[in-house]
């Protein structure tokens, strides 16, 4: 239930703002925390958001900060959470530190320290990290349309005997073709594209509705097959993606009515925490994502030199399903936790690296 409410918060978020990476994984424990502790109609538009808690099942920082000065029930008191100061060279530098012993990794500074007597401050952060079962080569892509056409794109490209990780499904936003590239450990990463004839934020959302649906096919965006000559007469999947580091800070305020926030926000009773009048003063994640050769890792890592895979026609007397999916346009990606289906971290790239 918990996993369920949680993706169709990501795909609701991403309905609205395809951004560069996000986590709704990171934030929903927190409302639901938040929602324990609230009264009246805060309460109420927590509870419809983030009904049931959600344990994380990766290292995540997540924090509900009070104001120095406020006075907290014996419960609340007894945590032993930091307090705030409302001096941001005092918070900010704070918050960060916190973020980064949580998660064991550097992830992007909060942007928000509060003055607010009655304050309340939201702060999450997510360290995912996955190493690839198969390992990309690094190579080059060049597109011939869209609108990467004519540049020189740093990528990743990988053959694979295994084609059940393709499939296309039907979605709201039209075909949407997934690829699940599989982790050693628990985490998996799907990439998805509509071939550009959808915007990002319907093709993001749809990714995450449809990713564990069965396969309607293999013919979609992206997906070319071709019979080659080949030693063996075994299909094969030829995977060609941009390589791309993303990173980002949210602030949920701005979005209050996707986490229901809004009365949160003004001020209210919140009797779990304190018996005097409270708001949720400010409320952000900060995520940080990178796909590389060995794997998705939590934050941008140190760059390989780009050597282009030269794959040199294969000589034989078979011919062989060759099944290339391109990611030469804008396209979109899910971190998922395989047990549960949990999506961790949901984005769109639309800055690949360029090659050197």
């Amino acid at each position: 239930m918990s996993v369920t409410r949680a993706n169709t918060l990501t795909a609701t978020w991403a309905s609205v703002s395809a951004a560069a990476v996000l986590s709704a994984a990171a934030i929903y424990p927190l409302l639901a925390l938040l929602a324990s502790v609230a009264g009246g109609r805060a309460r109420s538009e927590l509870l419809a958001v983030a009904p049931t808690p959600l344990d994380l099942p990766v290292r995540g920082a997540l924090g509900l900060w009070a104001r120095e000065g406020v006075p907290l029930t014996l419960d609340w008191a007894a945590r032993a959470d930091p307090r705030l100061t409302g001096d941001p060279a005092i918070d900010r530098p704070l918050l960060d530190a916190w973020a980064a012993a949580q998660t064991g990794a550097p992830v992007p500074p909060f942007g928000f320290a509060v003055a607010d007597e009655g304050a309340l401050v939201l702060a999450a952060a997510l360290a995912v990290t996955a190493d690839w079962a198969d390992p990309f080569t690094d190579g080059v892509l060049r597109p011939a349309t869209g609108p990467w056409a004519g540049r020189r794109l740093a990528s990743l490209h990988r053959r694979d005997p295994d084609l059940t990780a393709l499939r296309c499904a039907t979605t709201p936003a039209g075909p949407v073709t997934l690829l699940t590239v599989r982790g050693t450990g628990d985490v998996d990463v799907v990439l998805c594209t509509a071939g550009g004839t959808a915007p990002a934020p319907a093709v993001l959302a749809a990714a995450v509705e449809t990713f564990t649906a069965a396969p309607v096919g293999r013919r979609g965006p992206g997906i070319t097959a071709a019979l080659v000559d080949a030693d063996d007469p075994a299909p094969e999947l030829v995977v060609k993606v941009p390589r791309f580091a993303a990173s980002a800070a949210h602030d949920l305020l701005g979005a209050a009515d996707v986490f229901g926030l809004r009365a949160a926000a003004a001020p209210g009773l919140f009797p779990g925490i304190s018996t005097e009048p409270l708001r949720v003063a400010a409320a952000g994640v900060s995520v940080a994502a990178a796909f590389t050769g060995p794997g998705f890792r939590a934050a941008p890592v140190t760059r390989a030199p780009v050597v282009p895979m030269l794959p040199g026609p294969a000589e034989g007397t078979a011919r062989a399903l060759r099944v290339t999916v391109r990611f030469d346009e804008p396209f979109g990606y899910l971190a998922v936790h395989r047990p549960t289906g949990l999506v961790l971290m949901a984005g769109w790239v639309d800055t690949p690296e360029e090659a050197r």
